[in-house]
């Protein structure tokens, strides 16, 4: 039976990009600090009263985007249809190659984030082999 590692993936990046989610909207600072440290937090604040507001509204909503999807991961762990969860393991393996990419063509050429850079491509193909790793175990249950 495929779906028998399936609850326990989505369950666990559910509790992942929950936790994660409600840091990011209601610690933002914090986290900041405990990732890049003092100075680079400074300066991602922004510089004047206005810019300062755009930024923490912007990682407020990022937050609460990425709580919504930790509540759906949560909600997709109890689906009982194999079809559907290597559909949605193929999509998230995707989604977090994808973010990769976006990561190595984009935030590199932000000095202040740069060398955070490789750790966090570490860590979006880590995430993706996770689901790589569930295909793999649900074909091989399927084929044998």
């Amino acid at each position: 039976m495929g779906s028998s590692g399936f609850p326990v993936i989505c369950l666990l990046h559910s509790v992942i990009a929950l936790s994660c989610g409600a840091m990011m909207m209601f610690y933002t600072k914090e986290i900041s600090i405990f990732g890049h440290g003092k100075e680079i937090t400074s300066k991602l604040q922004g510089s004047t009263p206005h810019d300062e507001l755009l930024i923490q509204t912007s990682d407020s909503f990022s937050g609460l985007l990425l709580f919504v999807i930790g509540f759906l991961l949560f909600m997709v762990a109890f689906v009982k249809d194999t079809k559907f969860q290597s559909f949605f393991a193929k999509g998230c393996v995707l989604l977090h190659l994808l973010m990769a990419v976006w990561r190595i063509y984009f935030e590199r050429k932000l000095e202040d984030l740069a060398h955070d850079l490789p750790r966090q491509v570490v860590g979006d193909v880590a995430l993706a082999l996770s689901w790589v790793f569930f295909l793999v175990y649900s074909w091989r249950e399927k084929y044998d």
